[in-house]
Formats: structure tokens, C-alpha cells, sequence
């Protein structure tokens, strides 16, 4: 049989198919993220506030003024 690559949401998701795989004898196994688990925490934050509107939107003709550049 082929593998199969799944990607859960979070670490409930992540839980339940293990329970589900270790049931069935299928073996798994988990790659190590290449990513600082700290670094990735920070984006997942910011796609919330993304998600909750807590965002600053800048015109395209006020973005030197609000970057400090003039």
C-alpha cells in the first residue's frame, strides 16, 4: 500500500488519529517540523488576529508617511 501524507489541524486532531492508528495497527510516523515551535506559535497568533479584524490597514498613498520614510 502507498502512504499517505494527513495533515491535522492541531494537536486534538493529532491525538484522535493516533488512538486510530495505534487501534488498527497501522504504523505512523511523525516528522519533526523544520520550523522554531515558538517562531510557528507567533504566525498562528497573527492568523487569529488576522481572524478577529485586529488589523492596521495603511492606503497605498500613505504607506511612506507610515513607514517613517518621509
Amino acid at each position: 500500500m502507498s502512504p499517505v501524507i494527513i495533515h491535522p489541524k492541531d494537536q486534538k486532531q493529532w491525538n484522535a488519529l493516533k488512538i486510530i492508528f495505534e487501534a488498527m495497527n497501522v504504523p505512523f510516523e511523525q516528522d519533526e517540523s523544520p520550523y522554531n515551535p515558538e517562531f510557528v506559535a507567533r504566525i498562528r497568533r497573527s492568523e487569529e488576529q488576522i481572524k478577529a479584524g485586529k488589523v492596521t490597514r495603511v492606503e497605498k498613498a500613505d504607506l511612506q508617511s507610515f513607514l517613517g520614510l518621509e
